[in-house]
């Protein structure tokens, strides 16, 4: 399996290439040239298969000059008991025609542990594959899951260094608190004044610096991506989506074949377009609805054709999702408009440079075909999260209460009643706060400790809290720099130990 670049400048390279790499030298983002199908039953034979060992099987597809006991291997270490107990991704039922698919019983709480657990097995395989005798500079940013998952990825990884940016003031209390605590002597952590679109912005402008690329290269050194942007963190994330079908058919919620509906909550459009390219290979779905909170750029786009960033961005209590800038929207236009790259390039372009870009209707339609868009606002965020709780006794996040709103919302205006998975992407012990506000416990409480928040959802739920949480109130802060937005490139090299001048 090759891969191209969404904008067409760049040769076709292999999977290892691809995720060493991270993006594409044209700015562009790799998508594999074909999607391979897999027949009904080997879609529900996957029920009966370890997780691990189904990861290994939709990998393999893409993933062709890996072997497959390198991929095995690489699985097993991922996705170990120890890391995620018993299952990774269990489907959950929660009412009469809606299940919830946990993807947040990893290290980090947080369903980008999935992908960013067996990322480094790849990344450090990809380097052997490719001659590469060059060290890898993991760059990432983050609105909250993302930098810790991919710290925890790659704290001690050999030949590694990861550097994470991510909002100062645009993250939840436990989510800074995990990262600034990160242990690894390769692991370096900055806040930024901005938020999560200026973290990425500097990313990906690092990432197309010629200059940079050449100075770091001669200390050794070679930038990647752990955002979603890589294909290496996107893939393992296909492979849920077929499991969870799989699991819904034996657990007697849908028919062999039966089409269902999964609610994504939906930021940087990396989750929800695993979804959309499980579908491509034949995941029997009707519609994915892309869940949004009041960062609404792309439930506005889904509706009338027009991505437009050049409005405020919200903080809200899911701000995982408080993006404005969804990268991989990229790769499903690409798909969709029938691989035309250099019209690809010219929209991205125009997002860059205006901020704002309009596809033509018969694209639209397309988008329309598969996608049904909604958003949900901080009240309703907080509401669903109370009466979920009320009515089956489930805890959402707001990120999964978005999703479940999303889901209730389309229902009424499409009076579709069919089988829904709502993906849950993290842990309510991540948001304590807002979760006991959506179940009406919230009084007194004191907001600058979250750990009060812990123990109090706790002791109101019998959810046990988890050790992850635990450690963290007597985790030592190692990592406290706040950088301006354009200083990111100067304080890589200032990690890195590259001589800079005036610092």
């Amino acid at each position: 399996m090759l891969f191209v670049s969404t904008r067409g400048q760049a040769g076709k390279v292999s999977s290892a290439h691809a995720i060493k790499n991270g993006l594409a030298a044209d700015g562009g983002l790799f998508v594999p040239q074909s999607f391979p199908e897999l027949s009904l039953d080997e879609i529900l034979s996957m029920h009966t298969l370890p997780y691990d060992q189904s990861a290994v099987r939709i990998l393999g597809l893409f993933l062709t000059d890996y072997t497959v006991s390198e991929l095995a291997e690489s699985a097993a270490l991922a996705y170990s008991p120890e890391k995620f107990g018993a299952d990774p991704a269990p489907l959950r039922r929660v009412a009469e025609n809606t299940d919830v698919l946990e993807l947040w019983h990893g290290p980090t709480m947080a369903f980008k542990d999935i992908a960013l657990q067996i990322l480094p097995h790849l990344m450090t395989r990809a380097q052997a594959k490719t001659g590469a005798d060059t060290r890898i500079v993991i760059l990432a940013a983050t609105s909250g899951d993302t930098g810790k998952a991919a710290l925890e990825g790659f704290a001690d990884v050999p030949g590694t260094e990861i550097v994470v940016f991510y909002p100062d003031d645009g993250v939840s209390q436990i989510q800074k608190l995990q990262m600034i605590t990160q242990k690894g002597k390769n692991t370096r952590v900055f806040g930024i004044k901005g938020n999560f679109d200026d973290a990425q912005r500097g990313v990906k402008e690092i990432f197309s610096n010629t200059e940079l690329e050449k100075e770091i290269g001669e200390y050794g050194w070679v930038f990647s991506s752990a955002n979603s942007i890589n294909w290496g963190r996107l893939a393992p994330q296909i492979t849920y989506y077929f499991k969870a079908y799989a699991d819904a058919v034996a657990n007697n919620r849908i028919s062999p074949g039966e089409k269902v509906i999964f609610s994504v909550p939906t930021g940087n459009f990396g989750d929800i377009l695993a979804g959309y390219y499980a579908k491509k290979m034949g995941l029997p779905v009707e519609r994915f609805i892309c869940a949004s909170n009041s960062n609404n750029v792309l439930t506005d786009f889904i509706n009338t054709g027009l991505y437009n960033k050049v409005r405020t961005l919200n903080k809200t209590i899911s701000p995982s999702m408080d993006i404005l800038v969804s990268s991989n929207l990229e790769r499903l236009l690409f798909d969709l408009a029938d691989k035309d790259a250099e019209q690809v390039s010219e929209w991205m372009n125009q997002l860059n440079g205006e901020g704002i870009y309009k596809v033509p209707r018969e694209l639209v339609e397309k988008v329309q075909d598969t996608f049904f868009a909604a958003w949900v606002d901080e009240e309703e965020t907080i509401e669903t999260i109370g009466k979920v709780y009320n009515d089956h006794e489930y805890i959402l996040d707001p990120h999964t209460a978005v999703a479940w709103r999303a889901a209730i919302k389309y229902r009424l205006l499409t009076s579709d009643n069919r089988y829904i998975i709502v993906l849950s992407t993290a842990s309510p012990y991540k948001f304590c706060s807002s979760v006991l506000k959506g179940m009406g416990r919230a009084e007194g409480l004191e907001e600058s400790n979250p750990f009060d928040a812990v123990r109090r959802l706790s002791e109101n739920t019998g959810m046990p809290v988890p050790k992850q949480v635990t450690a963290l109130a007597e985790a030592p802060v190692l990592h406290k720099e706040v950088i301006d937005a354009d200083k990111m490139a100067l304080n890589i090299k200032n990690a890195l130990g590259i001589p800079v001048e005036n610092f």
